[in-house]
């Protein structure tokens, strides 16, 4: 059988004495490409946390490569929720992925730590020719590159990552995506991403996990990815299309929360 880099069987999660959902099986392999999806709310960050070893389940059981939550996190590259960086932070995005190395643990200037593999994930990201200049001069989309391979220099073997293409507009939504596929298939990186939007992840994952109405529906995205489906955790009619070349696209989705307010602010820019 397969190994399963994420495994949750009959698991329940509760905060508040509440239960965020309930009777959850997720079977993730190496090298998957997952979304991690639902209405705002539903438990995706939960799901998140439970992962990363910071919730415990109130019942069922889950591991992660193979031993319980938390006890690898090591071999984890996790990125949170995304940062804004102001136009005058002056630390250069080559440095900001030396950190990813915990630079300041070996107590060495960064500049001598791990400087051939920080090349080389910066070069895998595609962000050499910025990398040099300061953070907060770069665009949404170059910073967001420089974060992913932040979270890459470690050399993780599961990639987690907290709505990562929030305040991005398409364009780079889709580049995003498809960096993050490329990346599982070639270095067999297990990657697992929240999103609010499917739209610009469908052409590139391999699985999805979809919460709504305290449970997730978890598949294949055209297993998962149906107006039934979407509509039953959604609470509302959602509509699923199917191109003439065959892709699949969402529609009547309700809006994605507000407080993300620099999305339209990034699309218009």
């Amino acid at each position: 059988m397969t190994e399963r880099v994420v495994q949750l069987e009959r698991a329940e999660a509760r905060m508040g004495g509440q239960a965020v959902w309930s009777d959850v099986d997720i079977h993730i392999g190496p090298g998957e490409f997952t979304a991690i999806l639902g209405p705002n709310g539903s438990g995706k960050t939960t799901l998140l946390r439970v992962l990363l070893g910071e919730l415990p389940l109130s019942s069922g059981t889950v591991s992660v490569l193979g031993r319980p939550a938390g006890e690898r996190k090591r071999e984890i590259g996790y990125l949170p929720q995304r940062r804004h960086f102001e136009p005058n932070v002056r630390i250069r995005g080559i440095d900001l992925v030396r950190l990813g190395l915990d630079g300041n643990r070996w107590g060495l200037p960064l500049r001598h730590v791990g400087g051939e593999r920080v090349d080389h994930v910066i070069a895998m990201v595609g962000a050499g020719a910025y990398a040099r200049r300061p953070i907060g001069r770069l665009s949404g989309g170059e910073q967001q590159r420089l974060l992913i391979a932040q979270a890459l220099v470690s050399r993780p073997r599961v990639l987690i990552l907290d709505e990562p293409l929030d305040s991005l507009d398409l364009p780079n939504q889709t580049a995003v995506a498809a960096l993050l596929a490329r990346i599982s298939r070639e270095q067999g990186v297990t990657v697992l991403l929240v999103a609010h939007d499917i739209n610009p992840l469908l052409p590139y994952i391999n699985r999805v996990v979809y919460f709504g109405a305290g449970h997730a529906a978890v598949g294949s995205p055209r297993d998962v990815i149906t107006a039934e489906t979407l509509s039953r955790l959604y609470g509302v009619a959602v509509d699923v299309l199917e191109t003439a070349d065959s892709r699949l696209i969402v529609v009547g989705l309700p809006e994605a929360p507000a407080h993300h307010t620099d999305r339209h602010e990034h699309a218009h820019h």
